[in-house]
């Protein structure tokens, strides 16, 4: 039976990277990959555009990372973002930098990047097995002697000096993120801190339905927790079926998700004209006041079709009646603080990372090595560590697997 010097468990991205990094040294690498091929979570990743990376400076970029940034720390500074765009450029995939310095490659596919990733770890020397499910792990004198996997149903134990765990989280199931990594985490003597989705779209109680798909741009967005502001954002919103989504709306989702389960009240804020003051409106509307009588006319003006209607219901005026003093107060107090009570959030099913996984302080940042089990290292999103969108999370992938890969290296 062949011994290997690694074995890697999940071919996503932090997968790939780390089985390649250790490929290329010499080592003999095994990835194992329980979906029909590697990489399904890339390809349709950033709306299947990918967002690799970005070009944030350190501390900037630690500042998105939760909960503990400071774990992230010494993976970042071994292989930054600018050394993932280099190194993806080193292989021939072109990147272009957009709005928000989010990096993207240039051909605008998901697909390049899987594709470059799958490419680069075979030529380097991984063996990668598909349709191959590890079911748990051997484990004697506090170390790892070999998995149990069943490929094709046919059981096999296979048998290695190293295992990275890079299984992903549970977001995106259909990908094949289903929590796997956990159980092997566990199996290791691990503590998996409490689960729930990150980046995720928010549902809004009695939600107007005629909302649904309604974007707005340019808007500000905060969240408030029982009557207490925490957090603001400004861009991008879009209305669903059930509530709100939006890059600005995903953003505020992991502090949201964490009230909701707490069973605090939650309060999204919209301030529709983030770029005028209270008073610059009460000037236009009276410029606007000008020309007309009631308010219907005056509202159309001022926003989207799609939204009066719910508007004028919560700044409590009726869209028939002439302009009064008053309404003009209820206009502009709406308009810079249109206000939606959050009752839910969507399941893993819809959100983009898992928040939660196995636990910071049963890991060495330095080295991703488990403090538990004398031959195991993770990296990726099974750690308990998730960041905004932006490229935030694929660079954690991309970070931790790397420095994992080099410390088993020089063991």
């Amino acid at each position: 039976m062949q011994t290997y010097d690694l074995i890697v468990i999940g071919a996503g991205a932090a997968g790939l990277l780390g089985a390649g990094t250790a490929a290329e040294s010499g080592l003999s690498v095994l990835l194992i990959e329980k979906m029909e091929k590697p990489a399904r979570k890339i390809r349709i990743s950033g709306k299947g555009r990918c967002n690799i990376t970005n070009t944030k400076q350190h501390d900037d970029f630690l500042e998105h990372v939760y909960p503990d940034s400071r774990f992230l720390n010494s993976a970042l500074r071994n292989f930054s973002n600018f050394q993932t765009i280099d190194f993806f450029n080193s292989l021939g995939l072109k990147t272009v930098v957009e709005r928000g310095e989010r990096v993207f490659p240039e051909s605008g596919k998901a697909w390049d990047v899987a594709d470059c990733l799958v490419n680069w770890a075979k030529k380097s020397g991984v063996e990668i097995i598909c349709n191959t499910k590890v079911k748990s792990l051997n484990i004697e004198n506090n170390k790892i002697c070999s998995v149990n996997a069943d490929c094709n149903n046919i059981e096999k134990i296979i048998e290695a000096k190293y295992f990275l765990i890079t299984t992903g989280g549970i977001s995106y199931p259909l990908t094949g993120s289903t929590g796997d990594g956990y159980n092997f985490a566990k199996q290791a003597g691990h503590t998996i801190t409490p689960l729930q989705p990150s980046l995720v779209p928010l549902e809004i109680k009695n939600h107007d339905i005629q909302l649904n798909k309604l974007q707005l741009k340019n808007v500000s967005l905060s969240l408030w927790v029982d009557g207490e502001y925490v957090d603001e954002e400004f861009g991008e919103m879009e209305f669903n079926v059930k509530g709100v989504t939006g890059a600005i709306t995903l953003r505020l989702s992991r502090n949201a998700v964490s009230a909701v389960v707490a069973k605090k009240q939650v309060e999204l804020k919209v301030d529709l004209k983030p770029a005028l003051s209270s008073e610059q409106l009460q000037n236009r509307i009276l410029r606007e006041m000008q020309t007309l009588q009631t308010i219907e006319p005056l509202l159309r003006k001022l926003l989207p079709q799609q939204i009066i209607a719910t508007f004028a219901k919560k700044a409590n005026i009726r869209q028939n009646n002439k302009i009064t003093d008053l309404d003009i107060k209820k206009i502009i107090e709406t308009l810079k603080e249109m206000t939606f009570e959050v009752s839910g959030f969507s399941n893993f099913n819809e959100s983009i990372v898992t928040a939660g996984g196995v636990s910071l302080k049963e890991i060495d940042s330095r080295t991703m090595k488990s403090k538990i089990t004398e031959n195991l290292y993770f990296a990726g999103e099974v750690i308990n560590l998730d960041a905004n969108t932006g490229g935030y999370n694929l660079q954690i992938a991309f970070s931790t697997a790397r420095l994992a890969a080099q410390n088993i290296i020089k063991k």
